[in-house]
């Protein structure tokens, strides 16, 4: 499920050259966002180990993609998009981080 809602945000905002990759950025920051919350749950509610692995592992392993972002990030600096490679990386690590934060405020584990 998460590789299918992954590709369909990939058809919704494809990626051109000299443009910020924003269908990745966007599935790496929901997809943190559902693990945040999940983890969240995990600490206050408990999850049992078939949902942490469906939910954690698949869903969320499917939907946010490292290797994409690696490789869109090494095609905007190969094609000489150095500023836009560094804004995409800076982006993608804050913006990954917050979204953990607010998903596990969303499940009342984080203040």
């Amino acid at each position: 499920m998460g590789a299918i809602a992954r590709y369909g945000i990939g058809r919704w905002l494809p990626f051109a050259a000299g443009e910020l990759p924003r269908a990745t950025l966007l599935a790496n920051i929901l997809s943190c966002m559902v693990l945040g919350y999940l983890m969240g749950m995990l600490q206050t509610k408990g999850l049992e180990p078939r949902f942490q692995l469906l939910l954690m592992t698949g869903f969320c392993g499917g939907f946010s993609t490292f290797s994409t972002f690696s490789a869109e990030t090494f095609e905007l600096l190969n094609q000489g998009y150095v500023g836009l490679a560094f804004l995409y990386m800076a982006l993608s690590m804050l913006s990954c981080l917050i979204g953990i934060w607010i998903g596990m405020m969303l499940a009342g584990y984080a203040s």
